[in-house]
Order: C-alpha cells, then sequence, then structure tokens
C-alpha cells in the first residue's frame, strides 16, 4: 500500500515545500494539494484565512521536488471549464516528468461559490455537467482532437497539444456517493478517493465493484485510495471527518485493515500532525508503521 502527504494549502508555501521535501527523502509515494480559496465557512471557522491556489502549487512543487507523484485532490469543476483544466493537467504532468495525477470532483464548497458569483447547481446537474467534463478531459488529454456538443460544453475539433507525458495520464475522481457518483467513477477514472475509516472504503469499495460490473470494465483497473486525519501520539478529536491512530500500534492496526481490504493508496492529512518539526517526526512515525 502506497503512502502519500496531503499538507493543507492554509500553511506558507515554505512549510509545504518542508513537508514535500521530507515525503521525499523519507520514501512516501505521493503528495496532493486541495483546491480550495478559502476555508470552508462553518461554525468557529474563518472563511477570510489564507489559502494557496491549486493549480499554482502544484506545478511548484512538481519542480521542486523530483521523485514523489504530486496530485490535486480534487479541482472542482464548477470553477474552470474542462477544456482550460486538460491543459494545466498536461503541463503539469510535463513539469513533473509525468507524476501527475489529475483529481477532479464535481464541486461543493458553499462559500466560494457565492463569494465569487460561481454557480452551485442543485446535485443532479452538478453531476450531469461533471460527467460531461469527464468526456471534454478524457477527449482532450487522450486523443488528437476532440469535438463535443453537451448542454454545458462545446467544442469543436479541439486540441491539447502537447499531450501529457504520461499515456495515460491517469485521472483520479474523488467521491463516495452510492446512488450515482460511484457509477460516474465506474466509467470514467483510473483511480477512485474518498475519505473513510477501513469499513467504509470496504463497503464503498464493493458498490464500486458493482457499478464495474454493469459498466462491464474490471474492477482490478481503477486504483482504490482513501484518507482520515490521523492521530500519530494522543487522544483522538471530536471531529466530522473519519480519524484514526491514537498510538503509534493502533495506527499500525488500522493501516493494516487499509491493506487488507485491497487499498491502493493511503493519503495522510497533516492537519493534526503538529507544526515544524512535531509534524516531520510525526510522518517519520508513520513511515515507519507502515513498513
Amino acid at each position: 500500500m502506497r503512502l502519500s502527504i496531503w499538507p493543507g494549502a492554509g500553511q506558507r508555501y515554505d512549510e509545504i515545500l518542508e513537508v514535500a521535501g521530507h515525503a521525499e527523502a523519507t520514501g512516501w509515494d505521493g503528495v496532493y494539494v486541495a483546491d480550495h480559496f478559502m476555508p470552508n465557512a462553518g461554525p468557529g471557522r474563518d472563511a477570510g484565512g489564507p489559502t494557496l491556489e491549486c493549480g499554482t502549487l502544484v506545478a511548484a512543487l512538481g519542480a521542486a521536488v523530483p521523485r514523489v507523484r504530486i496530485g490535486s485532490l480534487v479541482y472542482g469543476n464548477t470553477y474552470r471549464h474542462p477544456a482550460v483544466l486538460a491543459n494545466m493537467a498536461a503541463t503539469a504532468d510535463h513539469v513533473t516528468g509525468g507524476r501527475f495525477v489529475l483529481g477532479v470532483g464535481a464541486g461543493w464548497q458553499v462559500n466560494e461559490h457565492e463569494q465569487y458569483g460561481i454557480e452551485l447547481p442543485p446535485v443532479k446537474q452538478r453531476l450531469d455537467r461533471f460527467v460531461e467534463a469527464l468526456e471534454v478531459l478524457h477527449g482532450l488529454l487522450r486523443r488528437p482532437s476532440t469535438t463535443f456538443a453537451g448542454e454545458y460544453y462545446r467544442l469543436a475539433d479541439a486540441v491539447c497539444n502537447p499531450k501529457p507525458v504520461q499515456d495515460p495520464l491517469p485521472i483520479l475522481i474523488g467521491g463516495g456517493g452510492e446512488r450515482r457518483m460511484l457509477g460516474i467513477v465506474a466509467r470514467y477514472a483510473d483511480v477512485w478517493n474518498t475519505w473513510g475509516r477501513p469499513d467504509v472504503i470496504a463497503h464503498k469499495s464493493a458498490v464500486l465493484d458493482d457499478f464495474c460490473a454493469r459498466e462491464g470494465r474490471d474492477p482490478k483497473a481503477i486504483g482504490r485510495t482513501a484518507q482520515a486525519l490521523v492521530v500519530v501520539d494522543g487522544p483522538l478529536p471530536e471531529a466530522h471527518m473519519p480519524v484514526i491512530g491514537g498510538s503509534p500500534a493502533a495506527l499500525a492496526d488500522v493501516l493494516a485493515e487499509y491493506r487488507a481490504n485491497g487499498l491502493d493508496e493511503f493519503i495522510v492529512p497533516d492537519g493534526l500532525l503538529g507544526q515544524g518539526v512535531d509534524k516531520l517526526k510525526a510522518m517519520d512515525a508513520i513511515r515507519e508503521v507502515t513498513g
């Protein structure tokens, strides 16, 4: 099972670069960056906090850190035309020398859309638009030219040149909705990602397998990745997101469950790992328990 780190984009660039460089030097497999412009507004949250932009950040890390895979987790479809995103992704793959993972999702964060005047459609319409965007991405990144006439996007003999270094550049889809999103994953994704403890990931992975069967696609063709908040040594906090660990031994046990359930990659958000040297020590402890 691969191990990757997810530094929060609310940190200074030098702090993110230090985390990515430490991951590079100590045997981690990847570094992921979220696509947001501000913290998610909610009780006790400051919506005006600093947030670095994902596309610029993945290119900078890709140039500065030469070995690990670099990925977006995940680009919100509502923020960019998919043709623009395809060209961004192809360029990032060249910057990284073929190490970029294009993570995409339907978009969801309300305050960003409200502040910037970006439409956030109802869920059905958002997913309909996302499916069209995936058709556009597949066409531009994998075919010489693309003509597409959808309800939301229209392309006429459109090109994306140069193509990515990787053939194909992996498209990761983030989401765990069992009514429709996992069906979209089954049709379009090379990699799937969602939040969850091992039991949740095992259940949703089985649902994804069922969708793959309906699509006539080999489930093994889709990589399985997941994340949860991680505590290396201390009490688990009350949180809306899944949290694992508490001690190195407990963390090792849970990571072993993920591995036994067939997870290909576990991604560690760095939000509960401390600051500065303490964070780097926590990363070393996580690396040690995963072997």
